[in-house]
């Protein structure tokens, strides 16, 4: 089943051409990894898929009415500044609206994948505490569990892991891929590649607007492509751990 269809997705910004007729499909039970260099377009092909910037081509997203569009994904931006001083639950709690009819209280279900949220970004001790006094990473770990809440077939986040420490960094990736074990799909923009290679089930690789690589983490982070996209060389093993992979150097 497809949970996002974007075909020949064009966009320009400025009089500059950022995104160039890129084609991709994400099934259900996939944690796809969006990586490459800074402006290589990551966050513009997010933003135009969900319809949040007109663009050419088709977005199955897009096509949506935003009722709809809102039980289909999850959307966590970049941009994390928190300005209500709202408590952290209350917060977690917004993504229930598109499922709640107007003037109603919060059911028993609902309140469930609330709880569910909180627990899963360790966040129980903090429900009380307003979000906007929270550390950057509090509050990323806050939205994060909002669109967890929201209960969605597909979450898309932006950077989800920027400004966490290392801790909440694998914990909010094992958090991804549970949820493609469960059948529904994360697609998420990385730029720490490590953590791709351990965690994403697929990777795809945009330079200059372009997807130039889409797979499995293998046969996305070899040597020539990592030179070609970022200009680094890189060490990759399969260890009795798992995969590990590390950029050594920038090529000369």
């Amino acid at each position: 089943m497809s949970l996002l269809s974007v075909q020949n997705l064009s966009l320009t910004l400025r009089g500059r051409p950022v995104l160039r007729d890129v084609n991709l499909e994400i099934g259900t039970g996939e944690f796809v990894g969006l990586i490459g260099p800074n402006g290589a377009g990551k966050t513009s092909l997010m933003r135009a898929a969900l319809g949040l910037v007109q663009a050419e081509g088709r977005s199955s997203l897009a096509l949506m009415g935003s009722g709809k569009r809102a039980k289909a994904v999850a959307w966590m931006p970049q941009a994390r500044e928190i300005a209500w001083p709202i408590p952290v639950e209350r917060l977690v709690t917004l993504g229930r609206l598109p499922h709640l009819p107007s003037g109603r209280g919060l059911p028993l279900h609902d309140q469930t994948l609330v709880d569910r949220a909180i627990t899963h970004m360790g966040l129980d001790a903090m429900r009380k505490r307003a979000a906007s006094r929270l550390s950057g990473g509090e509050q990323a770990r806050a939205l994060i569990a909002r669109a967890l809440a929201q209960d969605t077939p597909l979450l898309m986040a932006d950077e989800p892991a920027a400004g966490l420490d290392p801790a909440h960094q694998i914990s909010t990736m094992e958090v991804f891929s549970e949820l493609a074990q469960t059948g529904r799909s994360a697609f998420v923009s990385l730029h720490d590649l490590g953590l791709a290679a351990r965690h994403c089930t697929r990777i795809i690789l945009m330079v200059e607007g372009r997807i130039i690589a889409d797979g499995p983490p293998a046969e996305v982070l070899t040597q020539d492509l990592m030179a070609q996209a970022f200009g680094i060389s890189v060490w990759h093993q399969l260890t009795d751990q798992g995969p590990v992979f590390q950029p050594l150097s920038v090529l000369k």
